[in-house]
């Protein structure tokens, strides 16, 4: 196969992290987003049929197909609860709303988790002053580092389940789990000390006089959750029938207000659904060939898997990125025959490296992650000033780099 059968590929996650800096008016619409789409997957499209390649066309359109169903199940019934209330916004609370997001991510997934947790965060919040920092952590440790422990968690690890993976596997990554999580929630908690000291008085006087009890709405969508996660062990297509069932009982039984209170529309998985449409196609020669020839890129260490991996998930997205990774993984074991075949293929160290490198570092800029972008709408709309691209991204360089420096001396 053609080199040049992978531009498509190159060009379309290019204009994907690149689109939204440059031409952000062009982007917000869903229908310009659509016509890229189509675009760039036409000609991949027409040159594998011609190629003979109608089985890897379909294979990845059935992937495709699972992978959106689980992400839309899981975006509409977490889109159905409503979590509100005041406490007061103390470090340690915060840091205990951080923890119940990275568990929950991993039922709901880092989507859902941030949908369900940003704004009853914010709103505990609220009457501070300075807490620009408070949602960054957050896109760090719910909205990505905290999913990595189930397929439900991340797009990149539920494909790696679509590939082959066992569902449990990933709780091999516990420990780095509890490692980064640890790290970051200690890091968060001396600089969320310090910014709570600098307080006015008057702001610490009004958090502590408007405390209202946490109340969940929307329960009964615990059930659909349940729903969902019992369906992943069950066999395609049923699997999608059952989530597609769960999805529209959740929306029968929300009440109107629990959607109207989470701001809820099909927007923002839309996005995704047409974003994947085109990586999905032009992806697949370039799966085809790192299949082939990957074992002659050099890369033969686990560390180097999951910087690569980390690297091109931080400005790339972090799905493609996870499974055009794990095939040049599964190419180079295929070619060296001292590597062990553990799981799909590869040594557990290599899949260990390549799923933290997905997971983990997609939350280095604002286009690493899908809820990266959502959280910080969501942020300012609050009347919080995010930092720009490259404001994030310093954030990300002296907080989250330092840290997965010490996973690769410690896990790789």
């Amino acid at each position: 196969m053609s080199i040049i059968a992978v531009v498509p590929f190159i060009a379309w996650l290019l204009t994907i992290a690149l689109a939204p800096i440059f031409f952000s008016h062009f982007w917000e619409k869903n229908s310009n987003k659509a016509l890229l789409s189509i675009l760039f997957a036409l000609p991949v499209l027409g040159y594998l049929l011609t190629q003979n390649m109608r089985h890897e066309l379909w294979l990845s359109a059935e992937e495709y197909f699972s992978f959106i169903i689980l992400l839309a199940s899981l975006f509409v019934v977490s889109g159905g609860i409503l979590v509100e209330g005041d406490i007061k916004a103390t470090p340690r609370n915060n840091i205990i709303l951080f923890i119940v997001g990275a568990i929950l991510s991993n039922f709901i997934g880092t989507t859902g988790a941030s949908m369900v947790l940003i704004r009853p965060l914010l709103k505990i919040n609220s009457q501070r002053t300075r807490i620009t920092h408070i949602p960054i952590f957050f896109i760090f440790i719910v909205s990505n580092i905290g999913g990595c422990l189930t397929p439900l968690g991340d797009p990149p690890v539920f494909l790696g389940y679509l590939k082959g993976v066992p569902f449990f596997w990933t709780l091999n990554l516990l420990p780095m789990w509890f490692f980064n999580i640890a790290l970051i929630l200690s890091i968060f908690y001396l600089i969320d000390s310090w910014n709570y000291k600098k307080e006015p008085a008057e702001a610490i006087s009004q958090d502590n006089h408007e405390i209202q009890p946490i109340k969940i709405s929307g329960k009964r969508n615990s059930w659909f959750l349940l729903g969902i996660i019992l369906a992943v062990f069950l066999e395609s297509p049923v699997r999608e029938a059952v989530m597609i069932m769960m999805s529209l009982l959740s929306l029968k039984a929300t009440p109107c207000r629990c959607h109207a209170q989470n701001s809820f529309s099909f927007e923002p998985i839309s996005e995704v659904a047409i974003l994947f449409a085109g990586i999905f196609v032009t992806m697949v020669p370039a799966l085809a060939i790192l299949a082939e020839r990957g074992g002659e890129l050099g890369l033969n260490q686990p560390w180097q898997f999951f910087w690569v991996t980390g690297i091109l998930s931080s400005f790339l997205d972090n799905a493609p990125t996870y499974l055009t990774d794990l095939t040049l993984a599964q190419g180079l074991a295929a070619h060296d025959l001292s590597l062990s075949h553990e799981v799909i293929g590869i040594p557990s160290i290599y899949l260990k490296a390549i799923s933290a490198g997905a997971v983990f570092m997609g939350a280095n800029t604002y286009i690493g992650n899908g809820p990266n972008f959502m959280v910080k709408t969501i942020s300012e709309s609050s009347g919080i000033k995010m930092p720009s691209f490259f404001g994030y991204f310093a954030y990300s360089c002296a907080i989250l780099i330092p840290v997965f420096l010490i996973d690769t001396w410690l896990f790789f």
